[in-house]
């Protein structure tokens, strides 16, 4: 028995089987665009937390190196030591130090990360007068 199939229902069957493939090509272009965008939006994020970290540390050694150059880093020893900061945007930062190093009248004031992630060392040196 031969089944008779009329042609609307042939061209119809044809028109769904081009839609798929319009379907699956639209999709594969929306995936190669989306899934790029992701990726930098990650990115992003991790460069913006680096840069508000060295900001941050910015700004505190910037105020201490201030406080010692005003006055207060004549009364230290000479020689490197663990210097303790008075801010609290100090618990913003990512694991770390800050080391104050005296020479006569030399200061070198120093924040260190412990694990590097892109974040350098922030440094800053003055003459007391």
């Amino acid at each position: 028995m031969k089944t008779l199939i009329s042609k609307s229902a042939a061209q119809t069957h044809r028109r769904g089987g081009f839609l798929e493939v319009d379907l699956m090509v639209g999709l594969a272009i929306l995936t190669l665009a989306i899934v790029p965008l992701g990726y930098s939006f990650v990115r992003e994020r991790q460069v913006l937390r680096i840069e508000y970290s060295r900001s941050v540390a910015n700004e505190i050694v910037d105020g201490e190196m201030e406080i010692l150059a005003a006055g207060a880093g004549k009364n230290l020893p000479d020689g490197s030591q663990n210097y303790s900061v008075h801010a609290n945007a100090a618990s913003q930062l990512p694991p770390g130090h800050f080391q104050l190093t005296k020479n006569g009248n030399q200061l070198r004031l120093e924040w260190t990360p412990d694990k590097k992630h892109g974040l350098g060392p922030v440094v800053r040196e003055t003459t007391l007068q």
